[in-house]
């Protein structure tokens, strides 16, 4: 079994995907002219001006829910592994899939918010609803959600629930057993409530954790200040093959870089669409915005300063494919969480195992929070019209029993089951959004040209020639109602 899981998962993060990801951002880029540079301020405004309602939330608990999803166990485990097979190189390919997948996001986000729906009192959207409405293409939307409840419930959860167990058992000597009891206990009473809980959840928690975890970062950068021209130097030289410890390794610093990077940004998998889609705005373009930015507080903040906490301080193994060792300071242990543990203890001893320890469960439980709501949307996309009562309380049963595996199972059988249900996701996703991208294109103009008018962009699908965008052109979208 673990030989074709791994075979399966060499298949799905082949070449091909690595260069179609970077490739498509780089095509986003150029066709939204850079929206990531051009409007950083737009985002930041659209950020905090949107409001929830009965069915939706609010602009700032949809990005919130979708940074839930996206700074996980990437960002501290995730970020160790790939400076593991990658070196220190693979970091710079981290940033530039998320500068470039900021437009990726756009795209994804924006989708989903043209074709959400109302369904069941909530706004649903995400990429089976903008593949079936956008492309036409009914078929390929359903392989597409249950591709997707299959991976958020199932496959990839224990990624999450792994990594927490391998932190707080470094840390405090943890049962991985006790700390799988209580993920299931904590998670089953989130997940229970629904949307409404799990956004509330996440807009309380993610805040605070990310600049809780980003201010200890500093401080260790702070006492190797000296050290960081080089370590940027390393950092650059590695990825493009210049440094001579490093350079044999370029396309593993590529490879990883690009595959962690979308792990942990998620831009192209479509699971921050499915946020996105459920948000109360007046216009598409704005939460596709707000999800562009929140890739960048993943990757080019948390990811960073994990990656500089290990490279600064030299905690971190680096091995070659044949795995021997270019650099070795750890001794014999798996990547992940404990390289960033070792790093905080060299500044702040006794205190840095258990801070990423706790940083970890909270970065990681979130995560596992969103994965669940993905998996619900595909599932409501594939009941609907029917009582999904059931279904529902399947997946809910499958990602507690998935979790809980996930605590007492080896890294490397968690990781490479989280992998493949994230190729799946990837190579259907950004093949639907390259050929739909236009809408997007369509509301970003839209966007823009209201904006110089000194308007509030509101959206009118039939105006710039968008079709099937239902929901905006229903009784539910009152244009009157809604800034």
């Amino acid at each position: 079994m673990e030989l074709f899981v791994e075979w399966l998962n060499d298949v799905l993060w082949s070449s091909p995907i690595i260069y179609l990801s970077l490739g498509i951002g780089v095509l986003f880029s150029i066709m939204t002219r850079f929206l990531q540079l051009r409007l950083i301020k737009d985002m930041v405004s659209q950020l905090f001006s949107g409001k929830s309602s009965d069915a939706g939330i609010s602009s700032f608990q949809a990005m919130s829910v979708a940074l839930s999803g996206r700074v996980g166990t990437g960002n501290i485990a995730g970020t160790a592994t790939a400076i593991a097979f990658g070196g220190p190189g693979a970091i710079f390919w981290m940033w530039a899939i998320a500068f470039l997948g900021a437009s990726t996001a756009y795209v994804e986000s924006t989708l989903a918010q043209i074709y959400k729906v109302k369904q069941d009192g909530q706004y649903r959207g995400g990429p089976a609803y903008y593949i079936e409405k956008g492309m036409g293409k009914k078929w390929y939307a359903v392989i597409f959600a249950v591709a997707s409840a299959i991976a958020m419930s199932l496959l990839m959860p224990g990624v999450q629930a792994n990594s927490i167990a391998m932190g707080l058992d470094n840390a405090f000597g943890l049962s991985t057993l006790i700390t799988g009891i209580i993920i299931v206990l904590l998670l089953g009473f989130i997940i229970f409530g629904g949307i409404k809980r799990i956004a509330k959840a996440a807009q309380l928690i993610v805040p605070f954790m990310a600049i809780g975890y980003v201010l200890v970062s500093l401080i260790v950068i702070a006492f190797n200040i000296t050290e960081l021209p080089a370590i940027l130097a390393l950092i650059f030289k590695s990825a493009f093959g210049f440094d001579a410890a490093f350079g044999g390794i370029i396309g593993m610093a590529i490879s990883w870089g690009v595959k962690r990077g979308i792990y942990s940004n998620e831009a192209g998998q479509g699971s921050g669409a499915h946020a996105a889609g459920a948000a109360e705005v007046s216009h598409p373009a704005k939460q596709g915005l707000v999800q562009a930015f929140s890739v960048y507080i993943d990757t080019l903040v948390v990811c960073s300063a994990t990656a500089f906490m290990i490279i600064i301080t030299g905690m971190y193994n680096t091995v070659r494919p044949d795995n021997t060792f270019i650099v070795k300071r750890l001794g014999d242990v798996e990547p992940g969480p404990i390289y960033t543990q070792a790093a905080v203890e060299t500044v702040l001893p006794g205190f840095g195992a258990g801070f990423v320890a706790i940083a970890l469960f909270f970065f990681a439980f979130t995560t596992i929070m969103a994965y669940y709501y993905i998996a619900e949307t595909n599932i409501a996309y594939l009941t609907r019209g029917r009582d999904g009562r059931l279904a529902m309380f399947v997946v809910k049963i499958v990602l507690l029993a998935a979790s809980f595996y996930g605590s007492v199972k080896t890294a490397k059988v968690a990781w490479d089951l989280g992998d493949i249900g994230l190729g799946i996701m990837v190579w259907l996703n950004l093949i639907a959004i390259l050929i739909l991208y236009k809408p997007a294109m369509l509301a970003l103009k839209d966007y823009e040209q209201q904006r110089k008018e000194g308007k509030d962009p509101v959206f009118d699908p039939e105006k710039i020639g968008i079709k099937n965008a239902d929901f905006w052109e229903s009784e539910d979208f009152d244009k009157r109602d809604v800034s």
